[in-house]
């Protein structure tokens, strides 16, 4: 079987920088840095003021704004003054920010998908949208996004990223539904008087300055050293600053856009999100990704979703079949059910079904380490893609040395609890110019895509760099060991 690697490779690029929030390590500190930014003369305001810009400017498209909005995070728990020009203010909320560069160590891990703007495209191309996980200093992972073109020969060409980079904004006033938020809770084992209490005080649909209020007054109602209520009512607040919203602005291009770590239980990192176009029995279209939130101890895997990759909302997974990393959901519902791939006990993959989307139960091994190129463990590679041969998996192999391998197998189409065919031996290995790295000997991708008859297939190289391959479908399931 011939695979075709690409000479397109994607490297970290450092001059790519965000700016984020630095907080002084004691608030005595801060107060001091303001306090002698409010001694100085408006003269000497300009001049600093100027001089930030005329360092920062060139490297960040919005620093002006970045530099207020930072101020006005910071004049809640600081004395600043309350009559202070713009540029005092921007001067201010300089001090309490700094320089981060998310892809400065790696940018790896690729997931590609069809692009929803299919417009002026070349007869036979198509228009696809590549996520990539960047690392930077401290090992924290975020997203990012790469897009380009396949041609009708399935030539790579990427467009040129944007130089700047754009966080999302967290949108404040995101929207719970009391009925998810209940069963979540009961999941994680917050089910008491003082829950209940809030739940019963909100509406079906409520907002987090909402839900602060009600906490609030609840508490009040209870001993002030009551232990459990304290308990439930960190919980509550952890569940809601972990399912959230942010949004990007609309004139921003999707090179730009970073999806930075902010909910608590991924504080240390956003990894491996696999991105699938997903198809509702309706037609509706969402783009779903499966991702492993890292806050530092745990990894838990958990949902990303948008419609027009401008608006994502994060949520919680629940569930005893949530656990462990790699889960891969169908592009489809199977039989009217979700249908998900996850690896439950860090060797084989195991396959589920839901009524719900966030919920996840009763999983059922699928497939378990048959070649020493996998002896190891065995996982998921992205989302099933449906052919007509039957569901195509691309899974990863870990063997001796922990090297990893890209492998493939075949789901039955009308019963994916039913493995067809297998590859026995692995469709890339790390070349030997592809084994030094951020993590020597691996290759490994977050998901592929079919177009001409090829499988085209993004993969890191070492856990630093991303290169692509293709392979013929065909000549792919032909080379596969039918299991019946």
């Amino acid at each position: 079987m011939r695979v075709n690697r690409s000479p397109v490779v994607i490297t970290p690029d450092r001059t790519r920088v965000l700016l984020r929030p630095f907080n002084a390590s004691r608030i005595e500190t801060a107060q001091r840095i303001v306090d002698s930014l409010l001694s100085i003369g408006e003269e000497e305001v300009l001049k600093r003021y100027y001089g930030v810009l005329k360092d920062f400017s060139g490297r960040h498209d919005t620093i002006e704004e970045t530099l207020l909005d930072r101020f006005e995070q910071v004049r809640e728990t600081l004395n600043t003054g309350l009559d202070l020009s713009t540029e005092r203010k921007a001067l201010i909320g300089s001090y309490f920010l700094m320089e981060y560069s998310p892809e400065s160590a790696a940018l790896f891990n690729p997931s590609i998908i069809m692009h929803p703007d299919q417009s002026a495209v070349p007869e036979g191309s198509i228009r696809f949208i590549l996520s990539l996980r960047s690392t930077g200093e401290g090992h924290i992972s975020s997203i990012t996004f790469r897009t380009g073109m396949l041609d009708k020969l399935n030539s790579v060409h990427l467009d040129e990223s944007v130089p700047f980079t754009l966080q999302a904004k967290r949108m404040p006033n995101r929207g719970y539904e009391k009925d998810l938020f209940l069963r979540k809770l009961h999941e994680a084992g917050i089910h008491d008087d003082f829950s209940q209490g809030v739940l019963r005080s909100l509406p079906g649909v409520f907002i987090s300055e909402e839900l602060k209020d009600v906490l609030d007054i609840e508490r009040g109602k209870f001993d002030p050293v009551d232990i459990q209520a304290d308990r439930s009512y960190q919980a509550i607040v952890l569940l809601a600053e972990s399912n959230y919203e942010v949004l990007f602005t609309g004139e921003s291009s999707l090179s730009q856009r970073i999806l930075f770590p902010s909910g608590p239980s991924q504080s240390n990192g956003i990894e491996d999100a696999r991105f699938v176009r997903f198809v509702d029995d309706d037609g509706t279209i969402t783009y779903y990704a499966t991702y492993t939130a890292y806050d530092g101890k745990i990894t838990l895997p958990q949902l990303l979703e948008t419609q027009d990759f401008l608006d994502f909302k994060f949520a919680t997974l629940n569930g005893p079949a949530v656990r462990n990393k790699g889960m891969a959901l169908f592009p489809r519902r199977i039989d009217g059910k979700y249908a998900m791939l996850s690896r439950q006990d860090d060797e084989n993959i195991f396959l589920m079904y839901s009524d719900n989307i966030h919920f996840w139960y009763d999983p059922k091994v699928l497939l378990t380490p048959a070649e020493p190129w996998e002896y190891m463990k065995i996982g998921t590679c992205g989302s099933p893609i449906e052919t007509e041969y039957g569901w195509l998996v691309i899974s990863h192999g870990v063997g001796a040395i922990r090297k990893y391998s890209i492998g493939a197998f075949l789901l039955d189409l009308e019963d994916p609890s039913r493995v067809i065919g297998r590859l026995s031996e692995p469709l890339i290995v790390p070349l030997e110019d592809e084994r030094d790295g951020y993590v020597p000997n691996v290759v490994y991708t977050c998901g592929a895509m079919i177009h001409e008859q090829d499988l085209i297939l993004p993969y890191a190289v070492s856990d630093y760099a991303t290169k692509f391959a293709t392979v013929n479908l065909k000549e792919l399931i032909s080379t596969m060991r039918q299991i019946r």
